[in-house]
């Protein structure tokens, strides 16, 4: 940091954090505190830094743009959605210099430095292999796989929020199979499939006798992904008491079956994962705020299929195969003329719409060897192309 910075207005009401993998650079920040905060702690990632805002009341996070793990940008989209009372304040370790903006005028009360805007370094690359169980090397997947692979191996909530057909599903799967929890269960809890009448009694089980029908007790699928990892998709979809049963286990992680006295210890990671704008109903009042944040310790947004265009044709080939080896036939190509129309198409039902076209495609060209326009159907549309 120059020694001319200005600091950002600071108080006693909360602590500060340094995010740098430079110590130099968090010597510096301290000093400059000059114990202006209290209290003050270091961070050496992105990852650790998260950590520490989920337990810690931060009024300001000291972040240098060159992280050993995240983009600082992906990290302060986390920080705006799921801390947007602390504010943050862009270092470079290179130049030294940092600068802060009021962060009063800001909506979200996070102040980004001028440099930020005007950044002149060199960009992090993007890079990664596919997760597993996916397709797609486009930069914005590869961010996913990024964020992924960072977060897989921590116990911390992961909230997967995207268009359905985006994969949800599979970036839990990978999320689990990552984890060091991949050996134990993995549960999938569909929360609009199960009427509500049956939702606590499937999620957190029963004694016998709790209710009429209760001839033997019922382990909760809650309990029954003990020491691994349940996957409540679709969680939007959960009635508002239910939503406060979930608050109560996610913050004590105990859980008392329907009938029960007595509470039970339950090790489990959450991943959730939701189609709808939780941000949006929360405010709204349709889905509570509190576990909102609780579900949203790390969120992982999915891009629709419009946004990575450049897969669409590896996943069509994908699908291709799949679908030739199950019928044991060899697997049909695209023609020039085909590769267009699924490039332009707009895929409002993402991967599982170019899916089921493929699939419907496969069927159409009968024996032959080369699927032509006449043979892509988009239900959406209403008619071929």
């Amino acid at each position: 940091m120059s020694a001319t910075t200005t600091m950002p207005a600071l108080s006693n009401a909360g602590g500060a954090l340094i995010a740098s993998p430079s110590s130099e650079l968090r010597e510096q920040v301290l000093h400059r505190l000059n114990g202006r905060c209290r209290p003050v702690q270091q961070a050496l990632g992105g990852a650790d830094a998260l950590a520490k805002l989920e337990k810690g009341d931060w009024q300001v996070l000291f972040l240098d743009r060159r992280l050993p793990d995240l983009d600082a940008e992906e990290l302060i989209a986390i920080i705006r959605l799921r801390f947007p009372g602390t504010q943050v304040v862009l270092l470079d370790s290179d130049s030294g210099q940092s600068e802060n903006e009021d962060s009063n005028t800001e909506p979200d009360r996070t102040a980004l430095l001028p440099g930020a805007a005007r950044e002149t370094g060199k960009k992090k690359e993007v890079g990664g292999e596919p997760l597993p169980g996916m397709i797609g090397s486009s930069e914005s997947m590869q961010r996913v796989y990024r964020l992924v692979r960072l977060v897989a191996r921590h116990n911390t909530t992961v909230l997967i929020a995207g268009p359905t057909g985006t994969g949800k599903e599979l970036v839990a799967r990978a999320l689990h199979s990552l984890s060091p929890r991949s050996t134990r269960p993995l549960v999938v809890v569909n929360c609009a499939a199960i009427p509500e009448a049956l939702l606590e009694s499937e999620l957190f089980g029963y004694t016998r006798g709790a209710f009429t029908g209760a001839v033997q007790s019922q382990v909760g699928r809650i309990t029954a992904a003990h020491g691994g990892t349940l996957f409540l998709d679709e969680v939007s979809e959960l009635p508002l008491g239910m939503q406060a049963k979930l608050l109560r286990f996610l913050e004590q992680k105990e859980i008392q079956r329907l009938g029960a006295t007595e509470a039970t210890r339950v090790d489990v990671r959450v991943i959730a994962a939701s189609n709808t704008d939780l941000p949006s109903r929360a405010a709204r009042g349709e889905f509570r705020q509190d576990l909102f944040y609780r579900l949203s310790a790390f969120p992982i947004q999915l891009p629709t299929l419009g946004e990575r265009r450049s897969d669409i044709i590896p996943l069509a080939h994908h699908f291709l195969a799949c679908i030739a080896a199950a019928m044991e036939l060899p697997a049909p190509r695209l023609s020039a003329e085909s590769v267009l129309i699924l490039e332009a198409h707009p895929w409002k039902g993402n991967v599982r719409e170019l899916q089921h076209v493929i699939e419907r495609a496969s069927i159409l060209v009968e024996n032959g060897n080369t699927i032509e326009p006449e043979h892509l159907y988009f239900p959406d549309a209403g008619s071929r192309h």
